[in-house]
C-alpha cells in the first residue's frame, strides 16, 4: 500500500451522508460511501451476483446489497452475511479528504490504465495531495 496513486474523485459535498455513489475510474466501477466521519471505498459489484453496492442500505460500517441482501463490511470488503459467503470479498481502497475533495488511493500498477482511460484528463495522479492544493481546482467527474 506504500505505492499508491492518489486520484481526485469528487467534492465531499456530492456524497450524501450514509449513502453510496458510483464512480468510474480506469475501467473500474468503485462505490464511495460517506459515513459522516470518513469516506470508505469498495468495488461497486457484490461478489454474489454483481449487484450495485452503491445502491444498498448503509448500516454502521457495512452495506446491504440491494439484490439479495448480502451484507458487506466496507472496511475489510468481507461478506458478513450470509456466513456461507464468508470467503467472498470485494476490493477496498484507501481514501483521504483534502480541502473538501475526496481522494482515492489506487495501486501504482494501474497507472497504465489511467493513462489510457477515456476520462484520464479528469483523474490525474496526485503523489502528494496535501501539497497539491492548486491541482485540486480542475473539474471532477461526477456520476
Amino acid at each position: 500500500m506504500n505505492n499508491l496513486h492518489w486520484i481526485r474523485v469528487t467534492s465531499l459535498d456530492t456524497l450524501p451522508l450514509r449513502e453510496g455513489r458510483p464512480v468510474m475510474l480506469a475501467g473500474r466501477e468503485i462505490a464511495l460511501f460517506n459515513l459522516g466521519d470518513r469516506i470508505l471505498a469498495t468495488d461497486n459489484r457484490c461478489p454474489h451476483q454483481g449487484g450495485p453496492l452503491c445502491d444498498g442500505i448503509v448500516t454502521g460500517t457495512a452495506v446491504v446489497c440491494p439484490l439479495h441482501a448480502r451484507k458487506i463490511d466496507l472496511e475489510s470488503g468481507c461478506v458478513l452475511r450470509p456466513a456461507a459467503d464468508a470467503d467472498a470479498a470485494v476490493e477496498t481502497y484507501p481514501t483521504r479528504v483534502v480541502d473538501g475533495v475526496v481522494l482515492l488511493g489506487l495501486p501504482a500498477d494501474i497507472e497504465s490504465d489511467l493513462r489510457t482511460s477515456p476520462n484520464r484528463a479528469d483523474f490525474q495522479p496526485l503523489r502528494h495531495p496535501a501539497s497539491a492544493q492548486d491541482d485540486l481546482s480542475r473539474p471532477f467527474q461526477r456520476s
